[in-house]
């Protein structure tokens, strides 16, 4: 139970056990997780379990089998939390080698040493998770919230993706049920959400200060004591006991006999005045849940660590800026330090907002020397971008790749996504649902936000903020606060438009998929698909997204058969076969009828057929192109007596 309740706030769903009996001890063989009590006269029974942690508590141990890794907290974490815990278990020991100690302190009751132990391990889980809200996807608001956790983006910004320790956290189902629970926007808020949202400066001032955070620590501890005794102790009545002679005294009056009908008026009495009072127990008030400082300000110690110069950024914006203008032959000088400083990820970001910058300003048709410049930028920047696109640059290039294109002929345009295909990321189920779930959540948010000249200013929480600051989680908070005000048909009605939102999206993206998936020449890759099988195609020019079919969907969420695969070798089947994985989970999370989805099943195909009809003519048009002219350098005018050596 201890254990339980170190692990607040998050819950353990697996099987538990305070006491296991002797009959049932094979229930320790099981290959699931498992917490189960067992009585030290059992310990023989358990030393040949190969892949159970046993911790023996009266021996103070833990043993961990080699077969068994569990990796470690992240540093500095690891080494606060151990500190912290020697503070509170041993206070003396802290002061034992210092040549003049300060006055010793009164050691904590055992009552609140037990509290101060829980405080140190919510203090760990409120650093661990600090900013979680910032990464929530509100996919649906009505009829109940639909909330997802944008993994990739917690684990790029807080610096952790190579981290075993918080990935196998994320990856739980304990966090799974973290994030039902408390990504709700509008509930009651406790302990932890005060510490997350209100906290964290105090923590990252007191890490090197452990008196500070003792003290934190004891307040913390003070607040779980109150809150698990909310009132003081009353003192009970208590029946003296009679005396040794009480049995030679007058025998008593025999209790009366009560009337029935007093006795229920009396009751009566008493449950009216019951009904008007308040309740003995506080109920709880829900409000819209804070969602502390944003990740940016939390990691801003570290980020400038492995940022890029402020010159470099200045070259990737200039190399930019030559090539919207047409001034090729510097933008040529530029690129190789622009390909250099694209290794960074501020040079990366960079250069998609500049990118972003060109898209609105319509400039988005390129010549053909324009065309290649981008595309080959555009490369660079996902070159090294991983499958989880932790940083963003995958999801920042999405959009472009679908804007900047160049002519080819009358009515033939190819665009940027027809040259980027070759990464990882395209062919990364997690990424789209992520993508997806991140524009359904800007589109519900701006659905219910009102109009700028209706409404200027909205109350959240105690502070007022502008329309067009308030975050997603803050409009879903209000309008769960509104639900049970609203009519039935105005109920309905909303329901409606979210999902008509959810589909349309759903529709959305499987034209950008079918972009990024299907090659250019479809029908060189069907046949390089023949030859080399479903294993060889990662090696094969524009085929890395057909191979994806069989290596990132057999790892989805609800993978089929690896057979049907094997059986159909076109490229479209397969890339219609990975839309519909796709729109199944998505749709299915999001509430989305079972009549909506069907559709879209029967839309898909013929989305792919069509983007197929066009490539093929994009294709046919590309082989024409003519390659691109060298400039030539021109023959000097010779003066009397010189002569040419060589011929430029």
């Amino acid at each position: 139970r201890g254990l339980l309740a170190l692990l607040f706030p998050l819950r353990y769903s697996f099987t538990y056990v305070p006491i296991l009996p002797a009959q049932l001890l094979e229930v320790l063989s099981t290959p699931t997780p498992f917490i189960i009590g067992v009585n030290a006269a059992f310990q023989a029974e358990t030393q040949e379990l190969l892949d159970v942690i046993i911790a023996d508590l009266d021996g103070g141990t833990v043993t961990v089998p080699e077969c068994v890794h569990v990796p470690p907290l992240p540093e500095p974490l690891q080494s606060q939390t151990h500190s912290v815990l020697s503070m509170v278990l041993d206070p003396e020991l802290e002061l034992a080698d210092l040549a003049f100690p300060p006055p010793s302190t009164n050691a904590s009751s055992l009552k609140m040493q037990d509290k101060e132990l829980r405080a140190v391990f919510l203090r760990l889980f409120a650093q661990l998770l600090q900013g979680y809200r910032w990464c929530l996807h509100m996919v649906r608001i009505h009829p109940e919230p639909v909330i997802r956790f944008h993994k990739a983006a917690f684990l790029g910004q807080r610096g952790l993706v190579e981290d075993d320790f918080l990935m196998k956290v994320l990856e739980g189902m304990a966090f799974a049920g973290f994030v039902s629970e408390r990504g709700v926007p509008y509930r009651a808020t406790d302990l932890f959400d005060e510490l997350v949202a209100h906290e964290v400066a105090r923590m990252r001032a007191d890490e090197n200060h452990p008196q500070r955070v003792l003290r934190h620590v004891r307040e913390l501890a003070e607040q779980l004591y109150k809150n698990e005794n909310p009132y003081p102790a009353v003192a009970m009545h208590k029946v003296q006991r009679p005396g040794e002679a009480s049995h030679l005294r007058r025998a008593p009056r025999p209790f009366p006999r009560l009337d029935d009908g007093m006795v229920q008026w009396i009751v009566d009495q008493a449950t009216a005045k019951m009904q008007g009072a308040p309740p003995a127990v506080k109920a709880e008030r829900r409000t819209t849940v804070p969602s502390g400082p944003p990740m940016t300000a939390i990691l801003e110690r570290s980020s400038g660590l492995h940022g890029n110069s402020a010159r470099r950024l200045e070259v990737v914006r200039n190399c930019i800026s030559y090539v919207f203008e047409g001034k090729m032959l510097e933008a040529k000088k530029l690129l190789p330090a622009v390909l250099r400083a694209l290794k960074g990820r501020a040079a990366r970001r960079c250069l998609t907002q500049e990118l972003h910058l060109h898209v609105q300003q319509n400039r988005a048709v390129l010549d053909h020397q324009q065309f290649d410049f981008v595309v080959r930028m555009m490369n660079c920047c996902l070159q090294d971008c991983t499958s989880l696109d932790e940083h963003g640059i995958a999801a920042a290039l999405l959009p472009l790749v679908t804007a900047f294109c160049r002519k080819l002929s009358p009515g033939v345009t190819q665009f940027a996504y027809s040259c980027v295909q070759e990464h990882v990321v395209w062919s990364t189920p997690q990424f789209w649902e992520a993508m997806f779930y991140g524009d359904v959540q800007t589109h519900i948010r701006a659905l219910y936000l009102e109009p700028a000249e209706d409404r200027d200013h909205v109350q959240v929480g105690d502070v007022s903020v502008p329309e067009d600051e308030r975050s997603a989680l803050d409009v879903a908070s209000e309008q769960r606060r509104l639900w049970p005000t609203l009519s039935r048909e105005k109920q309905q009605e909303l329901v409606q438009k979210e999902e008509s939102t959810v589909f349309s999206q759903a529709i959305h993206y499987a034209n950008r998929m079918s972009y990024l998936l299907l090659p250019l020449d479809s029908s060189r890759s069907r046949l390089l698909r023949e030859r080399a099988g479903l294993g060889d195609l990662e090696s094969a020019s524009n085929s890395l997204v057909t191979n994806s079919m069989a290596g990132s969907v057999a790892e989805s969420y609800d993978t089929e058969s690896g057979f049907e695969d094997a059986e159909t070798c076109d490229v479209a089947g397969a890339v219609v076969r990975f839309i519909n994985r796709f729109v199944d989970k998505v749709c299915t999370e999001s509430g989305v009828t079972s009549d909506h989805l069907k559709g879209l099943h029967v839309m898909v195909p013929d989305i792919v057929q069509m983007h197929i009809e066009t490539l093929e003519a994009v294709h046919r048009e590309s082989k024409r192109l003519p390659p691109i002219q060298k400039p030539k350098l021109l023959r000097p005018r010779l003066l009397p007596g010189e002569e040419c050596v060589l011929d430029g």
